[in-house]
């Protein structure tokens, strides 16, 4: 090593020497984290029906006069002038880089958000938001990260949800990691990766003989007496903070601007409505660039369904505010089957005030685009991603938007955890040396077959 080099060293020697003195590196690095910006209090608590407001010291359900879902609303004019959007810029990539836009709690986090945009290799105009990245593979993790962070922060020790499959994976992943009891009802035909993920997660698995309605109407039978939170679709208020992440996200990807169209799965609807509350935040904030477009420009919300299970774009067609049940619901995209969203008028007016539409999709649709897609993009949508492709290449096809518009199309979550019910679709079996895999008598040992 030469003079130079060793001079150098000294001096660096000496500098560390000196902040030591001051304070201990330990206790800066505590510092640091003390001053690294948490989330925000919230405000209060609003019904989206009556705009009643309530206390956010406490955990709050749903609106006691009317039901209505509950909004978590903050001082953004506050918040405004100590943040801006190039204080994200540098942030870990995770849906926590945005954490000024969520409650003030410790983040229970698996590594959620931020998931890939990938650019459609076949349609110059559109991106594909990759939900699969998602810790136990879809966007529910976004939604149930934040239930169960809020839960943990409430000092809530018993939670409880109604799901078609994903959303119970999900609580079960995240009351794992907190320490809590999940309690979880799921149809008995759900995909069999939901069930096999749950039962390793250590929830207390119920499968019903019915619909995600059915389950629903179980837990808030139990629910008082058993000692449960429930964290059902909307019947909580933080669900929608965790999915409105999505939208962030889509505006920061695509430089703040927003896109012509958006494509959304809508089962619960639970995304498409976060993801409205997140333009509206970040047009307050002032972080959005409209470009040409005009000041307040929202993207045309496409809520997709199975045609098997479409209570959302029959009551967009008849004109309706709400959707009635649908009934002998059936599909193979089983985040879709879902008979009424708890916050359908809230979903019928996002889609009209944006000037988008709701459209539904055959299973038979479905499967063709999913492979279509695979082959063209390399990527393997799961069912209800699927059913927002078709629906993509439909309103193509009609007029309804032209290639020159921008387009993000989400696909919810990843195809191997419908493996089962995808490969009974495309007609798959195998067959291992003339005998059925059920059937091979290994006894224990590893050898080939």
């Amino acid at each position: 090593m030469n003079s130079s080099c060793v001079a150098r060293l000294k001096q660096l020697e000496l500098q560390v020497d000196k902040l030591e003195e001051i304070m201990p590196i330990s206790e800066a690095r505590s510092s640091q984290t003390k001053q690294q910006p948490s989330g925000t209090p919230i405000a209060y608590f609003e019904c989206s029906k009556c705009g009643e407001r309530f206390n956010a010291d406490v955990p709050q359900t749903v609106c006691p006069k009317d039901g209505g879902s509950l909004w978590v609303r903050y001082d953004l004019r506050r918040l405004a002038s100590r943040i801006s959007r190039d204080d994200i810029a540098a942030r870990p990539r995770s849906m926590w880089r945005y954490r000024e836009l969520l409650p003030d709690a410790d983040p229970l986090t698996l590594g959620e958000g931020f998931t890939p945009m990938l650019a459609s290799r076949k349609h110059a105009n559109v991106w594909i938001k990759d939900e699969s990245a998602n810790p136990t593979g879809s966007f529910k993790a976004r939604g149930l990260c934040l239930a169960v962070t809020m839960a943990r922060h409430y000092g809530l020790k018993k939670l409880a949800v109604p799901s078609a499959g994903n959303a119970a994976g999900a609580l079960a992943a995240y009351a794992a990691a907190a320490g809590l009891e999940s309690h979880i009802f799921m149809p008995k035909d759900v995909p069999e990766a939901n069930l096999v993920e749950c039962t390793a997660y250590g929830a207390d698995v119920t499968l019903v003989d019915g619909l995600i309605s059915d389950c629903a109407r179980m837990v808030g039978e139990r629910k008082q007496t058993e000692g449960w939170f429930d964290v059902s679709t909307l019947k909580e208020p933080f669900r929608v903070e965790g999915k409105k992440t999505m939208g962030l996200e889509v505006a920061e990807q695509l430089g703040w601007r927003l896109p012509d169209a958006i494509f959304y799965p809508t089962g619960g609807g639970v995304g498409l409505i976060g993801m409205w509350k997140a333009f509206d935040e970040l047009e307050q904030l002032g972080w959005l660039d409209f470009g040409s477009k005009p000041r307040g420009f929202r993207p045309k919300m496409i809520a997709i369904q199975a045609a098997g299970c479409a209570p959302i774009p029959k009551a967009f067609g008849e004109g309706k505010n709400v959707s009635e049940a649908w009934k002998d619901a059936h599909t193979f995209a089983s985040g879709l089957r879902v008979p009424k969203a708890y916050g359908d008028y809230i979903i019928l007016d996002i889609v009209r005030r944006s000037g988008g539409t709701a459209i539904a999709i055959s299973d038979e649709d479905m499967l063709a685009s999913m492979l279509q897609w695979a082959r063209d993009e390399g990527v393997f949508l799961c069912p209800e991603g699927a059913a927002a492709t078709a629906a993509y290449d439909n309103l193509l096809a009609s007029g309804f938007l032209k290639p020159s518009d921008e387009v993000v199309i989400f696909n919810t979550g990843t195809g191997l955890k419908y493996i089962d019910v995808v490969s009974q679709a495309m007609g798959i079996t195998r067959n291992v040396g003339g005998a059925k895999p059920n059937e091979r008598k290994i006894g224990g040992i590893i050898g080939p077959y």
